[in-house]
């Protein structure tokens, strides 16, 4: 009741910004009390939405954008699959930092998953591209934008609530709840957990500490990331893919953009990315492990965080 009234100051948040936790605070608490199985939060515009779920000790827990777009993808294929809608023209599209969870959960249904640039434009654009040719089943960002279907063709908070609801309702009818859904996912593909660090470094110094770190990173790779081999590195500035054991080298299809990507031979990938609006340039890092037992889930998630922390250091980033 207390966020009833429409105001453009949103007074009782700090920021009405779904990715930050604070912002679904009030929400939480109401949910307590009334007992809700799901939360969401929408931004100002309604691109973008957050939620929580109760996890199996019955708490509410917050979702980051990677969760909910590979449950949102999980879920559209499933039911595209249950209704018999699957035939060999389908694809679901992603960012290149958005989890590569979302990928082996399409592939795994033969339904082919495409990378596109950081921006939900890209995905739009890809949309546009295949046409007449392959039907857009749903896909996002790791930033909490998601889509279903080629109507609106942009991240749409609005359409993901509805699909996120239904996805509630379908999981409930199955005597789960969204978070045990998600440990299925990760039981049957992997648990993959991801985290961003953004660093902010201002003025004409600071940009040109920016451009330094990336030339740093693109002349001198890293040779091991939290103690795997890196294999691959993906320069979009440049366009080319380098397979760093032989030396071999490939196109990334993609257009040019200031982007530095490294794979490690356990799958891990660490991304460097300048922003191109602010003095600033986000590091995203993604790790992954087998779930051989759900019983071990908080263990495993430990063990990722862990790892995510030793690889900020090897890239002294901490």
């Amino acid at each position: 009741a207390e966020q009833d009234e429409p105001n453009g100051d949103f007074p009782t948040v700090v920021s009405p910004n779904p990715e930050e936790a604070a912002a679904l605070k009030m929400a939480l608490e109401k949910a307590e009390k009334v007992g809700a199985d799901l939360v969401m939060g929408t931004d100002p515009d309604a691109d973008r939405v957050g939620i929580a779920v109760r996890n199996t000790n019955g708490e509410l827990q917050l979702l980051n954008g990677n969760m909910t777009g590979s449950l949102l993808v999980y879920y559209l294929i499933q039911r595209w699959k249950e209704l018999g809608k699957l035939n060999g023209k389908q694809f679901t599209a992603k960012t290149i930092v958005t989890s590569a969870l979302i990928k082996k959960i399409s592939e795994a249904q033969n339904v082919p998953c495409y990378d596109v640039l950081t921006g939900f434009k890209f995905i739009a654009e890809l949309i546009l591209e295949k046409e007449g040719e392959e039907q857009f089943i749903g896909g996002g960002e790791e930033s909490y934008g998601y889509l279903a279907g080629d109507l609106v063709r942009d991240k749409d908070a609005v359409l993901s609530c509805v699909l996120i609801a239904e996805m509630c309702a379908w999981a409930k009818n199955q005597g789960k709840s969204l978070y045990d859904v998600l440990m299925d996912i990760h039981a049957e593909y992997g648990f993959y957990l991801e985290d961003l660090i953004s660093i902010t470094k201002k003025g004409k110094t600071g940009a040109e500490e920016i451009a330094q770190m990336m030339e740093d990173l693109r002349s001198n790779p890293p040779k091991a990331l939290a103690g795997s081999n890196v294999l691959t590195l993906r320069d979009y500035k440049l366009g080319v893919v380098t397979n760093l054991s032989d030396g071999q080298k490939s196109e990334t299809g993609l257009p040019s953009s200031n982007v530095l990507q490294f794979e490690t031979a356990d799958g891990t990938v660490v991304t460097a990315r300048p922003s191109g609006t602010e003095p600033k340039i986000k590091f995203y890092f993604s790790v992954n492990a087998k779930l051989s037992d759900k019983a071990k889930y908080d263990s495993v998630r430990s063990a990722l965080k862990q790892k995510i922390e030793t690889i900020q250091s090897d890239l002294k980033l901490k």
